[in-house]
């Protein structure tokens, strides 16, 4: 699928974010810049919309490694594992410690080998203009069919 604009991945994100319940985890696999972390602020801006809560500011953990986000009934756990170079340094940030509690998006998540049920996978690369971009989506659990969803 090719992504067209902003407005776009937002109504894609939409589209995930009506869907997203404790216990789903999200894939973000791509290049630096291609957009997981902008893909990750219209999913989380737009739950806090569907729950009436105000928009917060979403910021790429590639430093911290790690932002929540308290949704009302949901959690969410936005991981950048960009820096980490061995999976057992995952080891040390208990990823899956409580994933039935908790809504995980990961971006860069090469090193993670644990299997998961309800995974939603997203691959972003860079499309031929600058403003677009390409977009796979392989879903396990009851993600399965979900690329047809959109």
């Amino acid at each position: 699928m090719i992504i067209k604009s902003l407005e776009h991945l937002n109504q894609i994100s939409k589209t995930i974010s009506e869907n997203l319940e404790n216990g789903d985890c999200i894939f973000l696999i791509g290049e630096i810049g291609v957009g997981k972390t902008t893909l990750t602020r219209h999913l989380i801006n737009n739950l806090q919309t569907q729950k009436g809560l105000k928009v917060t500011e979403v910021l790429s953990p590639t430093f911290n490694l790690l932002y929540e986000y308290e949704i009302k009934d949901l959690k969410i756990m936005h991981y950048d594992l960009y820096r980490l170079k061995k999976a057992k340094e995952l080891d040390h940030l208990g990823i899956f410690s409580e994933n039935e509690k908790t809504i995980q998006i990961i971006e860069w998540p090469d090193l993670i080998k644990t299997p998961l049920i309800n995974k939603l996978e997203i691959h972003l690369e860079y499309g031929k203009n600058d403003n677009e971009r390409k977009m796979k989506i392989r879903g396990l659990g009851k993600w399965k069919d979900f690329e047809n969803e959109i």
